[in-house]
């Protein structure tokens, strides 16, 4: 049977079942301890010349080939089948993006549960658009703007089927203390028990190379320094790198910023993106760069940042959750959401100005953002203890 966490310690086998890049790296975070429970199944994906094998994951993934990659795990859908009747698994548990394993599983008296693996906010407003057309969505603080509006996502149709059938359970990795409210309108109107999972963190090690920042913020002020990340699928253009880098800058704040680019551009010169002498005046005892890959958990968790910590969002992909779950945050009151004008660009006197606001605490929007993350970080436990006691 396939579960979500402790597969050795309650006497489960777990069947992982992804592509091959997907698997070399979860193979590299599977302990000694599990490795007995958790197997790896490969999913092939046929050859098409627009995405080689190094494409066959969301990570990394430039936002022109999403539809692609959706097209291709579409067109495998016979030798998923084949994998399930092999396997013959007690339960599956698939990403809420290939609606069609559900149907897979139906078909050989397999029981299935959707996974959510992005913000119940964003499945909550596209699921009511997708279910309710002629009625109003009732949540005012979740919106897109003018520049966000051109949203389209190749699988709404697939989506919509499988919101509408009255399947039994759907995980989603949150809280009722975050979405409560959207967790009970999306179970509503797609027919879907929804549970949330709690927030979950993973604790990783990390290597030498990693733990020299982990000192270098040692030497920083508590709530001194911004963590700088935009994740793993989004890559901003020199123009966004130039107005964050002078924006970080002219801030005057402590910054750990995380900087990747598209796979078929790993080879970059850092100066060759941002501003002339960016890394001679703030590389060091101001702020560190980390190219592709961090030890986000281990960096939230220093007290010089706080795990924990108020959110300043800029949603930088329109093809993803960012703009809800700017919104999200907002409306939750951990968090501000950075300003763009009118045609959606970054202004780095904008970026500067929030950064201040919430780091120096200007006009107390620091003080009262840190209140409310507390509060909610408080919740979110004792909410996680009222889920594990009604189980």
């Amino acid at each position: 049977m396939r579960v979500l966490m402790f597969p050795y310690l309650r006497g489960f086998s777990i069947d992982l079942c992804s592509t091959p890049i997907n698997l070399s790296l979860i193979k590299k975070k599977i302990t000694q301890k599990y490795s007995s429970s958790i197997h790896l199944v490969e999913f092939h994906l046929p050859n098409l010349p627009e995405l080689p094998p190094h494409y066959h994951t969301a990570n990394g993934l430039p936002i022109h080939l999403q539809s692609t990659l959706y097209k291709a795990i579409t067109m495998s859908k016979p030798q998923f089948y084949e994998i399930l009747k092999d396997q013959k698994p007690n339960v599956l548990v698939h990403d809420v993006m290939q609606p069609w394993a559900a149907g897979v599983a139906f078909s050989l008296n397999i029981p299935s549960i959707k996974f959510c693996v992005t913000s119940i906010a964003m499945c909550c407003y596209f699921g009511h658009f997708l279910l309710k057309t002629e009625v109003e969505f009732p949540f005012s603080a979740l919106y897109l703007k003018d520049h966000e509006r051109d949203i389209t996502r190749p699988y709404d149709v697939e989506v919509k089927e499988e919101l509408g059938e009255n399947r039994a359970i759907m995980l989603v990795n949150s809280s009722r203390a975050i979405d409560g409210k959207y967790i009970e309108y999306l179970s509503e109107i797609g027919k879907t028990e929804i549970l949330p999972t709690g927030v979950v963190v993973q604790d990783i090690a990390i290597n030498d190379e990693e733990m020299e920042i982990v000192k270098w913020l040692g030497n920083k002020k508590e709530n001194s320094t911004v963590y700088v990340s935009f994740g793993s699928e989004n890559f901003l253009t020199k123009e966004e790198m130039e107005e964050v880098a002078y924006g970080l800058e002219v801030s005057n704040v402590h910054f750990v910023w995380v900087v990747r680019f598209p796979k078929e551009e790993q080879v970059v010169n850092l100066e060759d993106v941002l501003p002339q002498g960016f890394l001679q005046r703030n590389i060091g005892e101001k702020g560190r760069i980390i190219e592709r890959w961090a030890p986000q958990t281990i960096i939230l968790k220093h007290p010089s940042i706080e795990f924990g910590v108020p959110i300043i969002a800029l949603p930088m992909n329109f093809y993803s959750d960012q703009p809800l779950n700017a919104r999200l945050i907002v409306e939750n009151g951990v968090g501000v959401e950075m300003a763009r004008d009118g045609y959606g660009k970054i202004h780095r006197g904008n970026v500067a100005e929030t950064i201040k606001d919430v780091i120096f605490g200007g006009r107390n929007i620091g003080e009262d953002l840190r209140r409310k993350v507390k509060d909610l970080r408080e919740n979110i436990k004792l909410q996680r203890w009222m889920e594990l006691l009604t189980c």
